[in-house]
């Protein structure tokens, strides 16, 4: 049964993605559809979870904007998600960055780079 269903997912996956990780900064362009018009807009902010295999992966993105913290989960393989750009690699011990939700200011985005 396991077969059958990757088989049948290996049709929908993406190729283009990136590897992705925890710690990462990504711009992420989101397909926006206003009445008849569309565009893309770009979501740009840290990495904070992984969840998910294959076709169901998802990544959380958390920045700050207006000093409010925005987190935003975004499947990786829709077709909403017009392109993800890696823009700094960090090195993390964490799986989940959760802990970036009680920082304010500038600690709240600080991570060691790689």
């Amino acid at each position: 049964m396991n077969a059958l269903l990757k088989k049948i997912e290996s049709d929908y996956l993406k190729e283009e993605i990136e590897n992705v990780e925890v710690g990462d900064s990504v711009k992420v362009g989101v397909k926006i559809i206003e009445g008849s018009k569309e565009r893309i807009q770009k979501f740009d902010g840290i990495v904070i979870s992984i969840k998910g295999d294959g076709l169901n992966k998802n990544i959380t993105v958390r920045k700050i904007s207006f000093g409010i913290g925005v987190e935003k989960t975004i499947p990786l393989h829709s077709p909403r998600v017009a392109s993800i750009e890696i823009v700094k690699k960090a090195k993390v011990r964490r799986a989940k960055l959760y802990f970036l939700r009680d920082r304010e200011g500038r600690q709240a985005t600080k991570l060691k780079s790689r």
